[in-house]
């Protein structure tokens, strides 16, 4: 990957850990200027460490309403590149067992938060004339087995979010894509509390292909949609499983 981002402002969501942290690093040293977003403020002041002149730390609840345009607007309205990669997991809890205040929230920071970024955004960059926007979705987004219920529509639903943006705005130079990993090493274990769900999901997760991936894995893949290398990609869903989804 050749491709710089000198100058460029990029949001990266869910910035502290994980997919998020390893993406976040990788615009840094590539030139990106960096607004690394996360809930987790001991964890996300860890990022100054390894690029600090490249990163602007912003603590903040992704789902109150009014963060992300305040986020976008102290930022002067103008942002490259935003990568949602933000999410919760739902303890792979199906339909007849899931509560409302976990469904709320998992579909609130998984979906939700991710269109209010979107809309904060679009605005310049549609008169900068582009702008990428890369969501980062999950093997949930495209089957019905790898998690709970809530998980699953949240991902579906940022699944079709992007490919109706990437239609929308591809006249205005704005590519939206999606990334959907498989399993990854992030240090979160998957937590079963539906005795019904460990019983039919189990065997799938347990049928993968090669090594788990890694957070820089999907980071490499994130990066590679925001820049040129990729620009005649649009409306994509590019899963990054080592092989998982086509099984």
């Amino acid at each position: 990957m050749t491709h710089t981002f000198a100058g460029k402002s990029i949001i990266v969501t869910g910035a502290a850990s994980g997919i998020g942290r390893a993406t976040a690093l990788q615009f840094a040293k590539k030139g990106g200027l960096v607004i690394a977003i996360d809930r987790d403020a001991e964890k996300l002041a860890m990022l100054k460490q390894d690029a600090e002149d490249h990163i602007k730390l912003i603590h903040g609840d992704i789902t109150e309403p009014s963060f992300a345009a305040r986020v976008v607007a102290d930022a002067g309205g103008r942002i490259d590149v935003l990568a949602n990669v933000a999410g919760i997991m739902d303890f792979f809890l199906p339909s007849a067992e899931v509560d409302d205040e976990l469904w709320d929230r998992v579909i609130a920071i998984n979906l939700t938060a991710a269109q209010r970024f979107m809309k904060a955004v679009l605005p310049g960059m549609i008169a900068a004339g582009g702008g990428a926007i890369i969501n980062v979705a999950s093997e949930a987004g495209l089957r019905g087995g790898c998690a709970g219920a809530a998980y699953t529509a949240s991902k579906h639903g940022l699944i079709g979010l992007t490919k109706n943006t990437a239609f929308i705005y591809a006249k205005s130079g704005i590519r939206a894509n999606v990334v959907a990993p498989g399993p990854v090493d992030t240090g979160i274990q998957a937590s079963f509390q539906s005795t019904l769900a460990a019983e039919r999901v189990t065997p799938f997760l347990t049928a993968t292909i090669g090594a788990i991936g890694q957070p820089g894995d999907l980071a490499s893949a994130i990066l590679w949609l925001a820049g040129t290398e990729s620009s005649f990609v649009n409306g994509a869903v590019l899963a990054v499983d080592g092989g998982w989804s086509a099984i």
